[in-house]
């Protein structure tokens, strides 16, 4: 019988709400997001999207490394990895969870590492056959040695990732929250320092540099939790085998989406010089409310969902599952409705002259901007039930029928690059359809007539804040002179303030459960006594 079988019960810990662990993630989501589109803003300002030193260069030279990385590690560093360690932490092994670990971080550092050699010695033809063939010259120069610069950061990402995921399931989230700043921060740096001698290949040293910090701003994270490394793989575990065994399924997945990705660049490529830098920025901007919103809330609910199961309780897990999803539709949508009617106010306070194909691009995006947000939580429902292999399935059908799209609606007599963005909003919507009637198949009990009557005045809610939005954008609309922080920000302010309260106000009037957090928390600031010492 292994030796944690007997290991003694821990000492039952108090539970940490999930809305303060969400609360952390969504300050460091909103600061990151933050210094990423001041990094954006700072690549569009200081490089082209067309001619030598092009943008086109920096964004394809991510493609690879980020496939490998996501196809290989990614899968296992959460959703195949820590409803594992949950179970663990259940039965108090802490010993057990940190040589799990310690195996899967020395199994997929030797992956990694052939990877690096891979991507170091074929930059050139992957770039020029796979990711972009359009680029050449100096462009496909630049191209491949910021590849070659980013080789090792899957490693770093893979290491990062797994004791994240590790502190995670301790409830320790600062350090996963704060270490991905400071990858934003090496770019922003780098841009600085290498913008007037090497160009563009800076940004690689940076995203390097950012790499390395980021690793060992997650070390730190380590103090007090009893890491201990070890250099073997546990492959006669059972549990070790089982992460193993789900891995597969959750790394295709992410990497058809990869893949997904690099078609996009290809086509966009081919449209025409510059749109392969107007399409990625656009998506940046939908990105953002995606992580901001959904994978932070999911993040933080996540270990919440795993520790349910690992108790045995099926009926809470249904409980915290729904109040999270519920949460997230309320949050977004207004996002969604903002994200909408403010896209040009947005698009030219970061990017400037682009800013009318970007924003045209970014308004096709705010449908996938929903549907995207909802499958944050709504795949960590399988995850949790260690399922990886149906997520995997819809998934291959749903990227295959966009690809399928992207290449029929982006063609000239369509709708150019913008039928890329439409192609992502249709097959985000479908995905997240097919998931919901997978899961009431299997749990009959799940979405109940209070979910659906809570969810119906969340949509009506919405119907009232789309009209504020709409009032507004046309009280105050986008003139073709409006230039600078003060004009455009006032304007993109008022937009936010007035949909926002909008939304809080017709909430609380239809009775949503989901406000009545903000009225209570905003209660407690105004009326609060301050002490005063004498």
């Amino acid at each position: 019988m292994p030796p944690e079988v007997h290991a003694k019960p821990a000492k039952k810990s108090r539970l940490i709400p999930i809305s303060s662990i969400a609360l952390l993630l969504i300050s460091s989501q909103l600061v990151g997001q933050v210094l990423g589109f001041l990094r954006t803003k700072m690549v569009a300002n200081n490089f082209p999207t067309t001619g030598p030193q092009s943008t086109d260069a920096y964004f394809a030279a991510f493609n690879i490394p980020d496939f490998f990385f996501f196809t290989l590690a990614a899968g296992a560093l959460g959703v195949a990895f820590m409803p594992v360690l949950s179970d663990h932490l259940a039965r108090g092994d802490r010993k057990g969870m940190w040589q799990l670990s310690a195996s899967l971080m020395n199994l997929l550092s030797m992956v990694m590492l052939g990877v690096a050699v891979i991507i170091i010695v074929f930059a050139e033809p992957l770039i020029h056959y796979i990711v972009a063939p359009k680029l050449t010259g100096a462009n496909l120069d630049n191209a491949v040695t910021i590849m070659r610069l980013l080789a090792f950061n899957p490693l770093l990402f893979t290491l990062s990732g797994v004791l994240t995921a590790t502190q995670q399931t301790l409830g320790r989230f600062f350090f996963y929250a704060i270490a991905p700043l400071f990858y934003n921060l090496a770019i922003i740096v780098s841009i600085l320092v290498f913008r007037h001698n090497i160009g563009i290949v800076g940004l690689g040293i940076g995203a390097l540099v950012g790499g390395i910090i980021q690793l060992l701003v997650v070390i730190v994270g380590l103090q007090g939790l009893n890491f201990h490394w070890r250099p073997k793989i546990l492959w006669g575990s059972k549990d070790f085998r089982t992460i193993l065994r789900n891995l597969p399924p959750r790394s295709i997945d992410q990497g058809i989406d990869q893949i997904e990705n690099i078609v996009e660049t290809n086509i966009a490529n081919h449209i025409r010089a510059g749109y392969v830098s107007y399409y990625n920025y656009a998506y940046t901007l939908a990105t953002a409310p995606i992580l901001l919103i959904g994978s932070a809330i999911s993040t933080a609910a996540f270990p919440r969902l795993n520790m349910r199961l690992s108790q045995g309780r099926p009926d809470l897990f249904r409980r915290d599952f729904l109040m999270v999803l519920r949460a997230i539709i309320w949050i977004t949508m207004p996002v969604a409705v903002i994200c909408y009617f403010a896209r040009g106010y947005l698009a030219r306070i970061i990017f400037g002259s682009d800013a009318p194909e970007i924003a045209v691009i970014f308004g096709f995006l705010t449908t996938a901007i929903v549907f995207r947000t909802i499958y944050t939580i709504i795949s960590r429902w399988f995850y949790a039930q260690k399922d990886t292999v149906t997520p995997l399935i819809i998934s291959i059908f749903t990227i295959g029928l966009n690809i399928f799209l992207a290449y029929t609606l982006s063609r000239p007599t369509s709708y150019g690059v913008v039928g890329l963005a439409i192609a992502q909003s249709l097959v985000a919507a479908f995905e997240v359809i097919i998931l919901f009637v997978i899961m009431v198949i299997r749990d009959h009990k799940l979405l109940d007539g209070a979910f659906f009557g809570g969810v119906g005045r969340i949509l009506s809610v919405t119907g009232f804040s789309i009209v504020a939005g709409a009032t507004v954008a046309s009280v105050l609309p986008l003139g073709v002179n409006d230039k600078g922080y003060t004009v455009l920000g006032t304007k993109l302010l008022v937009i936010t303030a007035v949909v926002f309260t909008v939304h809080i106000t017709v909430s609380a009037l239809f009775g949503l459960d989901e406000v009545k957090p903000v009225f209570r928390r905003l209660k407690q600031f105004i009326l609060k006594p301050i002490r005063v010492q004498f």
